[in-house]
């Protein structure tokens, strides 16, 4: 026996190690590799890494600050976790800030592929855990800074642990119950209401489905449960009561949370209520095409007269099916739930993705292993291939339709990311005309990783031209040369901020004027950003030197 065989049935004989093994280094290329490369991202990474390091270092983990100024918008977890990454790797950089967010990322992924293993079979498993790693939307705010992918973790922990009930032995239910409540009280502390509506939501339907809705309010369940998500929500939040009322009270229960679901006033995010369903379409790529090809074929067979005669019984199903309803539940309530608010943003649907990649899994489960759904997968991989592979080509004659300007600031990702498409349709269709459905599955999952691993940073320094790049440059400047730094006009862009590292004196959009220019040009020796446009609008007649110019900003001080 050669080592070649000795090594394989090694192999045979340890899938487990062998599967996780193989998973970890998959999930390193999709989230890990690389996020120290480039530089935070305006609006949202560099204003919430900037708090946890104000927090880091001032050591108080209670009390969220922003620039100096009280910061009632969200809970502390997020932060929280950003410390703990900053004090292992005893630095504040992109690296530490963005280690824990793909962290969060890669563990959600191991436990849809832990559960599916458990439920369904090691394979659905793996495929699952695949399909969410590489979902566009969930790999890209999994690499981002941002507090979305820590609730949505702990969103999807916590509903995972109440599915489990469903197919655990009695004597271990009350774990998984306990689990339920004490991840949906770290869901509350990452992003507040929706961290404690989404999983009780879920479970509910999910309870009066399987008629179940009594049992889970017995004593020895929702006691317990009860005392471990209150133990784990209510400290922080009383004691930010106890010092910061009425302030807090109003800001972040009344205002980020009632007031931010009923109408989008605030921050000016109004979306119809198919918005999130749209948001879907690209958030699903390279799932999408096979997931509209899956819903036209149901949609075909479904037959609403022949619903008379069914009576559903949940609990007469296998446990297949089972998990693949409870999915089907979660994935519409969450849907549904952030459809009826008022303010949409893009990266408020993550939760849904991890039901969603459960239920697509056993259509693919069932493509690979039994060839069902082979006719509408095939034409969804043509048709995408086909789409792949236009694109990339089309993408060759660019220089001909772009401006010239903006041909250049993407030729550094062009070469990269037409071969990256190229291979996934080429490949795509070449393995679906042979009948190799692993190489369709497979092919779709090291394109994302191909792009994830190898484009981010590309995209990432394409849109730093449009703006930001002035604005890091400034920072740096005003950080060296140790002046006071002054925004005029761009009270979000907290790339000045961060790479500033102290407070910044933010001139609101609507304080903007010829007089409070002069008057910052006369009064403080600082230095003052601001667009060109904004300089040409407002800074006529006035004396100023300017310091540095880009492309949109301009760095200038009073002579």
């Amino acid at each position: 026996m050669n080592i070649f065989t000795r090594s394989w049935n090694f192999v045979k004989e340890h899938p487990e190690w062998f599967t996780v093994l193989g998973l970890c280094i998959l999930f390193y290329f999709i989230f890990f590799h690389n996020i120290g490369g480039y530089a935070l991202m305006d609006v949202d990474e560099t204003r919430y890494v900037s708090m946890a390091r104000d927090m880091f270092n001032t050591k108080d983990f209670m009390t969220l600050v922003l620039d100096d100024d009280f910061f009632f918008e969200k809970p502390p977890l997020f932060f929280w976790g950003e410390c703990i990454s900053f004090a292992i790797f005893g630095k504040v950089n992109e690296f530490t800030a963005r280690f824990p967010v793909a962290l969060y990322g890669t563990l959600t992924c191991f436990l849809t592929y832990f559960i599916g293993r458990k439920v369904v079979s090691r394979k659905y498993g793996v495929i699952s855990s695949l399909i969410l790693a590489t979902c566009f939307e969930f790999v890209i705010l999994a690499k981002f800074a941002i507090l979305d992918i820590v609730v949505s973790t702990c969103v999807a922990f916590s509903i995972m642990c109440g599915f489990l009930t469903f197919f655990c032995k009695e004597e271990n239910k009350k774990f998984c119950v306990w689990l339920f409540y004490i991840f949906s009280g770290l869901a509350v502390m990452a992003k507040g209401i929706p961290g404690f509506v989404l999983p009780f939501g879920v479970m509910f339907f999910a309870l009066m489905a399987a008629d179940k809705l009594k049992s889970a309010l017995k004593p020895k369940y929702i006691i317990a449960g009860l005392g471990f998500f209150l133990l784990i929500v209510l400290p922080w939040h009383l004691l930010m009561l106890h010092i910061h009322n009425p302030e807090f009270y109003e800001e972040y229960i009344i205002k980020h949370h009632l007031a931010r679901f009923l109408t989008s006033n605030d921050i000016d995010r109004s979306a119809p209520f198919w918005y999130y369903f749209v948001n879907l379409i690209w958030g699903l790529v390279p799932w999408i095409a096979s997931a509209i090809a899956l819903i036209i074929v149901k949609l075909k067979e479904f037959r609403p007269r022949l619903l008379k005669n069914v009576k559903f019984n949940f609990n007469a199903l296998d446990d297949r099916q089972k998990y693949l309803v409870l999915n089907w539940i979660a994935a519409i309530f969450t849907i549904l739930f952030f459809s009826s608010s008022s303010t949409k943003l893009i990266t408020y649907i993550l939760p849904v993705y991890v039901h969603l990649a459960c239920i697509l899994a056993f259509a693919w489960m069932g493509y690979i292993e039994e060839g069902r759904y082979k006719k509408p997968i095939n034409l969804s991989v043509y048709i995408w291939g086909g789409f792949c592979l236009i694109l990339s080509f089309a993408a060759l004659f660019t220089p001909l339709f772009l401006p010239e300007w903006l041909y250049n600031d993407i030729y550094c990702a062009k070469w990269m990311c037409i071969g990256f498409v190229a291979f996934c349709g080429a490949s795509s269709i070449i393995c679906a005309l042979k009948n190799k459905p692993w190489g369709v599955f497979f092919t779709y999952v090291i394109f994302t990783l191909l792009v994830s691993a190898f484009c981010t940073k590309q995209f990432f320094l394409i849109d730093y031209k449009f703006g930001q790049n002035d604005l890091m440059q400034f920072a740096k400047y005003a950080h060296d040369t140790k002046d006071q730094l002054i925004s005029f006009g761009d009270n979000r862009r907290y790339s000045l901020l961060y790479y500033y590292g102290a407070h910044i004196k933010y001139v609101e959009d609507d304080e903007m004027t010829r007089d409070n220019l002069e008057e910052e040009l006369e009064q403080n020796d600082a230095l003052i950003s601001l667009k060109k446009k904004n300089l040409e609008k407002y800074g006529k007649g006035l004396k100023y030197k300017t310091v540095l110019e880009g492309r949109k900003y301009v760095l200038i001080r009073g002579k």
